[in-house]
Order: structure tokens, then sequence, then C-alpha cells
């Protein structure tokens, strides 16, 4: 019975050892390895309070920048505040109400924000839902449409001036190796004849990516550029709706990203030096990858943007 517990307890080091060994050698991806400081720079990071985008903050903090925690839990997003001003020592990182759920709460955000700032010099679109039951937005979109994909349109949209008259400027979206799995059902975008909430996350991750490839293309000779990133399989608490996956994350963690390290490539895209040649293109451990064939489909882009306007009841020049 000894020689049984004494070989499990090393069997057990080996998986720790291995686990800890893969943490760091084969599971961290790409670093971002700009030095460049941003003092004086202003930044929207959505969904700041936690996870990747907390330290894609905080990191922007430590850089100089004065940045803006836009998130729907204030309280959380305070919180989150005080951490990186604390860590950092920059007293400039605000908290700011905006839920993507609704779009009242976008334009009010967008209109404080623009009474409040004259620039804008990068926005990291990092907010997200994942496997949320079915359920509608404020506005009757189906959620991860509403909130992965429209809500961030329309916040681009409403911010898009400021960024222009600010160039150069960024903008980074987050995506997820999840659009593999996507498609564009424009007889179903609401996911009311067919709905799996799993399928739903990955069609609105493929919709970022397809988002960015138009909104870069139609940024062209303004300054500001676009990017749409996959920070990897991190630890966070964007799978809080389905138990499955919460175990899961539990049982595989030692072989996830960090938060730190989930937000390396987001902090590449918004600080790395000589990008602009690669707007619009999709990013993963720091560096350009692959993308689904639906996602460099033009048509597809093309449609998905002016239904998205329609949607929202815009019209973007």
């Amino acid at each position: 019975m000894a020689s049984f517990y004494a070989s499990q307890h090393e069997n057990g080091k080996i998986v720790s050892d291995f686990c800890s060994f893969g943490d760091r050698k084969f599971f961290a991806g790409g670093v971002c390895t700009t030095n460049v400081q941003i003092p004086g720079k202003v930044v929207v990071i959505t969904g700041a309070n936690t996870g990747i985008g907390k330290e894609t903050a905080r990191e922007l903090a430590r850089r100089g920048a004065r940045v803006y925690i836009a998130c729907r839990d204030v309280l959380k997003g305070e919180s989150a505040a005080s951490e990186i001003r604390a860590d950092t020592k920059n007293s400039q990182v605000l908290v700011r109400k905006l839920d993507l759920s609704d779009t009242k709460s976008i334009r009010a955000f967008a209109e404080g924000f623009l009474a409040e700032e004259k620039k804008l010099h990068i926005l990291i679109n990092n907010a997200g839902v994942m496997m949320s039951p079915y359920s509608k937005t404020a506005d009757g979109f189906e959620t991860h449409l509403g909130v992965n994909h429209l809500g961030h349109f329309l916040l681009t949209y409403l911010l898009l001036g400021r960024l222009k008259e600010s160039a150069p400027a960024r903008v980074v979206n987050l995506s997820s190796v999840a659009h593999l799995g996507g498609k564009i059902r424009f007889h179903d975008l609401q996911g009311e004849k067919r709905y799996c909430r799993g399928f739903a996350y990955c069609h609105s991750k493929l919709a970022n990516v397809l988002f960015t490839r138009e909104l870069a293309k139609r940024l062209q000779g303004t300054g500001v550029t676009a990017y749409v990133v996959h920070p990897g399989i991190v630890m966070s608490e964007i799978v809080r709706h389905s138990f499955l996956l919460c175990l899961l994350w539990r049982l595989f963690s030692p072989f996830f990203k960090s938060t730190r390290q989930g937000a390396q490539t987001s902090l590449h895209c918004a600080l790395a030096e000589g990008l602009e040649p690669l707007s619009g293109k999709y990013f993963s451990d720091c560096k350009r990858t692959w993308v689904s064939p639906r996602a460099r489909d033009k048509k597809t882009a093309e449609r998905l943007w002016n239904v998205s306007c329609e949607l929202l009841g815009i019209q973007w020049e």
C-alpha cells in the first residue's frame, strides 16, 4: 500500500512537472516584444474589468496610456482599475459603463467619451459572451450576435471619427479559432429557426473576422488600421454559461494560457511597429496566421456589413 501511494505521488509529480513544463514551453504562445511606450495615448478596451482585457489594460497603462475600461459591471471595473493603478503607478485608468447588449448603453458611452476626450488612438473590442443559452439583447438580437458582433460594430462606428482625427490609430477585434466552425446564416441570423449555443459562438467569431476585413478595406488611406486576434485557449470567465466547459477548463487548465499570456497578441496588434500593411489580417501568437475560406469571402463580408448597418439603423460612409 505504501508503494502504491508512493507511486501515485511520483506519477502526480510527473504530471505536475509536465503540466508546468507544458505551460511554460508549449502553451504560452507568442509574446509581444515591442518596447514601445505610449504616454499621452488614449485607449478604450471593452470588457477590461476581468480576464484578457484586464491584463491588456494593465500593460497599456504600464506603458503610459490613458486607459478607459468600458464594462457592464462598474463595481468590478473600479476594482480592476484600482488594482491596475496601484500596480502601474498610472492614475489615468478610468472606468465607464458600457453594456454591449443594449444599443442605448453603447450610444450613451460613446456620447460621454466623445465629450470627455478629444483623442482616441487604440480601440480594443475585447468583451464577449460564449455558450450563452438562447436569449436576446435589449434590441432583440440573439445574444452572441448582438454582443460579440453588433455591439462592437456599433461602438466602432460611433468612435471612428475620433480615431480618424487621432491617426495613426488602431482597432483590434478579438475573435477566436472557433471562427473555423462558423457560418453566416443570413436566413437565420437570430437563431430563431435553429439554435446551438456552441455554433452561435462560432458564427459570431466568424463575424468578427469578416467585420475586420471589411473595416480595413473601408479605412484605407485614413491612417486607421484594423486587426483581428485569436488570443489562444485562455483561462477566463467567458465560459461561465456552460457547466461542462467550466469543468473542462478546470481539468485542463495547466494546458491553457494564462490571461496575461492571452493578452499578448492583442498587445502586439495594438503596439507593434510596421503592422500597417497587414491591416485587416488575422493574428495568433503575435503573428499573422491562416483563416478559414469563409473568413476570406469578400461577398459575405460586404453583405454582413450591409445587414449589420440595417439592423442597427446606421449608415456607414
